[in-house]
């Protein structure tokens, strides 16, 4: 079996994910935006096992907090290998913007759009869904029905499309032709926000209709 804990990180309310698996007490974490001290007291809680670091994109308030981590226990960070260049660019990454100092991360590990992978006993199949940004991605994990949408898809809305390299024709396509096909009982972790599911989305998300 595996828990899914949501915890609250950054000044953007973004959405940090553990992924623990109950049985070996492994786990990964999605995107850890901020607030390292309050990531590691958590995994320090419930005594996890980390072996992995995911991001779905590589804006601050999603990557903030990897580096104390990954050095805390050594773990390698992984990302679609597109966002490789906005994590090492403080322009794309918005820490320029956002802070006095830009900020670059450049410990990650790219992976390619279909990528198949076990994290902590977890099967895991990333899809890219550029957009947002050119190499934001999403994880899948089959077996539990379960897809972690960083800031593709929210609830009832999808990613900011304004901000260096997004594109709302390219986003739409990418929640269209990967997100919409995947079972519609599919629970949806977004980046922000309350999570859904895909079928209710194809329904009723006002920014991406089922076509």
């Amino acid at each position: 079996m595996i828990k899914v804990d949501s915890i609250r990180v950054s000044v953007f309310s973004t959405n940090c994910y553990l992924v623990r698996n109950t049985e070996t007490k492994e786990g990964f974490l999605i995107d850890p935006g901020d607030y390292e001290e309050k990531l590691l007291d958590v995994l320090r809680e419930k005594e996890v096992k980390l072996t992995a670091i995911y991001l779905t994109h590589g804006h601050l308030d999603h990557f903030m907090a990897a580096e104390r981590i990954k050095a805390e226990y050594k773990v390698s960070v992984y990302c679609h290998e597109e966002e490789l260049a906005v994590l090492a660019d403080p322009v794309q990454n918005l820490t320029a913007r956002f802070m006095r100092n830009g900020i670059v991360f450049k410990d990650a590990i790219g992976l390619e759009d279909g990528a198949e992978f076990t994290a902590a006993g977890v099967p895991v199949k990333l899809f890219h869904t550029p957009g947002h940004t050119p190499g934001g991605c999403c994880y899948y994990l089959p077996e539990h029905g379960i897809l972690f949408s960083g800031d593709t898809l929210f609830f009832r809305s999808i990613g900011n499309t304004e901000f260096p390299g997004g594109s709302m024709g390219t986003l739409s396509r990418s929640i269209r032709e990967k997100l919409y096909t995947l079972p519609e009982d599919t629970v949806v972790y977004a980046g922000h926000g309350e999570e859904t599911d895909i079928g209710s989305e194809k329904r009723e998300n006002p920014f991406v209709p089922n076509l």
